[in-house]
């Protein structure tokens, strides 16, 4: 089963409950992990190596753990417009990612030790 979820704004729902200040730090938080991701993506060079795929999926994955890190702290600090609902989605939603990051490294490890071990 396939389950989609909309993206939260928090800047967004930060700036409605009147917490500009929070709002605007989030959304500079937002714009340095946007730009940083597209500095990290591969150029247009028509085929794309392992090396900056595997780069930008563990980006990916490390930018999901911060949200979700963020997320918890506001929770804990009583933020009414995060919910713990969100928080404990993003939460699984990054513990999936790091569970695969961490699956393609082990295999990665043996497949190298395996070129490693043949006899030449």
């Amino acid at each position: 089963m396939d389950v989609k979820l909309k993206p939260f704004d928090f800047a967004q729902a930060a700036a409605r409950a009147g917490m500009s200040q929070v709002a605007d730090r989030v959304a500079a938080k937002l714009r340095e992990s946007a730009a940083a991701t597209a500095a990290q993506a591969p150029a247009a060079r028509g085929a794309v190596n392992f090396q900056d795929s595997f780069r930008l999926a563990l980006s990916q994955v490390s930018g999901a753990q911060n949200e979700v890190a963020a997320l918890q702290r506001e929770v804990q600090l009583g933020n009414p417009t995060v919910s713990l609902e969100q928080t404990m989605v993003a939460m699984q939603k990054a513990q999936i990612g790091f569970q695969a990051a961490l699956t393609v490294r082990n295999k990665l490890v043996q497949a190298y030790s395996d070129v490693m071990n043949m006899q030449v």
